[in-house]
């Protein structure tokens, strides 16, 4: 059974492809894969714990994909730590959902996230990679987000993010954010300038790391 739900003001339609329990070593979890019928590649996933419908409060984590950290394991960013971290989280509490998002390099796509990676190696900060090959600082979508929640039935979550913009897409696509919980991971000295990027030029809640040291 495929039941299929439409996306608010959007001509986009949303199913559900497949749904199984997951044990991990983080826990076990149910996990939900959604596709758009438009647009066959683009599978997202939801990875839920314990009881999410007509659930208030409910921790979410909104997950770009990140196949150079994920995957092999790159050191430039915390996405993986991010990851690894908010399935923790939720494993925890007992209940709580993480939507995985196939919108690799803030939605510029793989190939676009490498060029960028190019530049930055000569020293260029992540927002002005982007701007150096004509790109948005940020593509990503979350309409689609909000659908998946609102399907599995949350009614009010708290957003485990330090990007107020995430808050701030969620709220503008109707979902109720009660809270938003930082996701603080210690850099290394591959990430530090990226993270200070972040910090500084997108406004994310972040604490001042110089040298190693927290200092906020």
């Amino acid at each position: 059974m495929n039941p299929s739900f439409d996306l608010r003001g959007s001509a986009h339609r949303l199913i559900i492809e497949a749904r199984s329990r997951l044990p991990t070593r983080h826990g076990d979890f149910d996990v939900v894969v959604f596709r758009y019928t438009d647009d066959p590649s683009k599978e997202h996933v939801a990875v839920l714990s314990g009881d999410v419908y007509d659930a208030d409060d409910v921790p979410v984590r909104l997950h770009s994909e990140c196949l150079t950290s994920e995957v092999l394991g790159s050191l430039k960013c915390d996405c993986n730590e991010q990851l690894e971290h908010a399935l923790r989280f939720i494993a925890d509490e007992g209940c709580g959902v993480v939507l995985y998002l196939r919108q690799e390099g803030r939605g510029i796509g793989l190939a676009n996230k490498i060029r960028a990676y190019a530049l930055q190696s000569r020293g260029v900060d992540t927002v002005d990679a982007n701007r150096q090959l004509g790109l948005p600082d940020d593509t990503r979508s979350y309409e689609g987000a909000a659908a998946m929640l609102e399907h599995l039935g949350v009614r009010s979550i708290r957003l485990l993010t330090n990007n107020p913009e995430k808050v701030a897409a969620m709220r503008a696509h109707g979902v109720e954010v009660r809270e938003q919980v930082p996701v603080l991971i210690r850099p290394n000295p591959h990430s530090r300038g990226y993270l200070e990027a972040k910090r500084v030029r997108m406004n994310h809640s972040l604490p001042r790391w110089i040298d190693g040291f927290d200092a906020e």
